[in-house]
């Protein structure tokens, strides 16, 4: 652990007022904390006094951070309430873009910007003053300003604010993922069951001397089948990739949403395993982690060798209970078509459904004429758009019927007339 900076503490009447103020930005930060923790953290600290700063980061680290994704934000909150003389301007800088000095000194950390908002929550914040030009009337068209949901879907999550994520967080958390579930050809007894269990009625006729007075039944097993999600982070697919793993992180952890379970994959030039990052409920913790693995973020494409990894090496541990899978790229592949068809096809015969979300149907002239595109189609169950907030709600509603074949049959048609 980096060695802690000397600590400013208030003289011991004004130590609960400090430190009740504290756990108030924490908990505008995200974190759960109520008045039982400011209790125990004043305890704790008069217990461990002032004299050491690591003793005193630590006592409070340990009344108020009890998972290991609140580590960063109370890291930053931390730092910036007891350490820098400067960071009121540096907050500022980060709630103010444009506003020039401290910012450009350092670029935010991961959840500090979180942390500065929780700090200046309730602090008036004025905007920079811009010279007006004499003699001019400049009128600025705002038609084509982006909405919120917009300006979401591109910006980098690592430098999401705190109203930033509770936004996405509640825009994601409309969109639900219903599934049917999967009939098993496995029974279990079932007094209201509609098939006949003759094994178990003559077990019980035996007992009563071979007379039967009742049949037993029982009814097929229903479990839940597995989502499996392939994501492209090439260059191409950078900006749209990141709102994919919202959504993804969404679905992961989201309770009762009939998923059995939820891996995720990234691949450019190779391919990587996240699923165990997707578990993490804190999103900034569990995209940062994803993206620290995936080193081949923004680089190159290799579809076709991406899906063969895949196909050797995890179709058989996770499409084998009748996965459903999303490929998430745009198909601007490369390599070689016909190896790229033939994984494609593979990776559609081993999965129950094959859902290709490409973001470049939001052009309307878009049409199968790249190699890669064409030799993915045909194999695929569905294929449909995925640039927007509406098409990711369009996706859940196709996920609950089997007929939702998107725009495969028209851009087939288009296929076969070129």
């Amino acid at each position: 652990m980096a060695e802690l900076p000397d600590l400013q503490i208030p003289e011991h009447p004004r130590l609960v007022e400090n430190i009740t103020w504290f756990a108030r930005a924490l908990r505008k930060a995200g974190l759960p904390i109520g008045p039982g923790r400011v209790i125990d953290a004043v305890r704790a600290v008069e217990a461990a006094g002032f004299t050491s700063r690591a003793d005193f980061f630590h006592a409070l680290q340990a009344c108020f951070v009890n998972r290991p994704e609140q580590r960063a934000v109370f890291a930053q909150i931390f730092r910036l309430y007891w350490r820098d003389p400067r960071y009121m301007e540096h907050m500022m800088s980060l709630m103010l873009p444009s506003v020039r000095g401290v910012q450009e000194e350092k670029a935010a950390e991961a959840a500090e910007k979180r942390a500065a908002e929780a700090l200046l929550d309730g602090v008036e914040q004025e905007a920079p003053e811009v010279p007006e030009a004499e003699g001019e009337e400049i009128e600025i068209d705002a038609s084509a300003t982006a909405s919120g949901e917009e300006r979401l879907k591109t910006l980098d999550f690592e430098q999401m604010s705190t109203a930033e994520v509770a936004e996405a967080k509640r825009i994601i958390a409309r969109i639900e993922l219903p599934v049917r579930p999967l009939v098993s050809r496995r029974t279990k007894a079932d007094a209201r069951g509609r098939v006949a269990d003759w094994r178990a009625t003559m077990r019980v006729a035996l007992r009563r001397g071979g007379e039967i007075h009742q049949f037993a039944t029982k009814e097929r097993v229903q479990r839940w089948p597995d989502l499996v999600a392939l994501c492209d982070i090439s260059g191409s697919m950078s900006q749209y990739s990141r709102i994919v793993l919202h959504f993804l992180h969404a679905a992961a952890n989201a309770k009762g949403a009939g998923w059995a379970r939820v891996h995720g994959f990234t691949f450019g030039t190779r391919l990587t395993n996240i699923t165990r990052h997707l578990a993490t409920r804190d999103v900034d913790a569990a995209l940062s982690a994803a993206g620290a693995e995936a080193q081949d973020w923004e680089g190159g494409t290799r579809i076709g060798d991406c899906l063969h990894a895949f196909n050797r090496d995890w179709s058989r541990r996770v499409l084998s209970r009748g996965a459903v899978v999303l490929l998430i790229t745009d198909g601007l592949d490369r390599g070689a078509p016909d190896r790229l068809a033939r994984e494609v096809e593979r990776l559609g015969l081993s999965a129950r459904r094959l859902i290709w979300v490409n973001p470049l149907l939001r052009w309307d002239g878009f049409a199968p004429k790249a190699a890669g595109i064409a030799a993915m189609l045909p194999h695929v169950s569905s294929f449909r758009a995925g640039h927007n907030i509406a098409s990711l709600e369009a996706l859940a509603q196709a996920l609950s019927r089997e007929d939702g074949g998107g725009e495969k049959a028209r851009l087939m048609q288009m296929l076969h007339a070129a």
